[in-house]
């Protein structure tokens, strides 16, 4: 692995109820991002106490969680636009700095 070339992008990690699952990539399509990884049933404990990871109801009843990586001129449009939203309803994102290879695979 001689010639891996790494470039700086900023990893979004989205966690939000998985009835707004349609909203959230909406968002994220309009503002631009290429693709997006979406990973079912989390379990973890937050400021709302414990939560199961497991179908309680139907798929809208359970947590997920959205990866994507971004240039850094996408993360605050993206923040922005989730502002509104996660004022009213459960969820948080982390943005972190991250190195990948294949930089095509991440833009447009």
């Amino acid at each position: 692995m001689n010639n891996l070339n790494l470039s700086t992008l900023k990893k979004l990690e989205i966690i939000l109820e998985g009835e707004h699952q349609a909203f959230a990539t909406d968002l994220l399509e309009r503002a631009g991002v290429t693709g997006y990884t979406i990973v079912n049933h989390l379990s973890g404990k937050g400021s709302h106490g414990f939560h199961e990871g497991h179908v309680m109801f139907n798929e809208d009843s359970v947590l997920i969680m959205i990866i994507t990586a971004v240039s850094e001129e996408l993360v605050q449009p993206i923040l922005e636009g989730f502002a509104p939203f996660f004022n009213e309803h459960t969820g948080v994102i982390f943005v972190s700095d991250i190195q990948v290879n294949r930089l095509v695979k991440f833009q447009g």
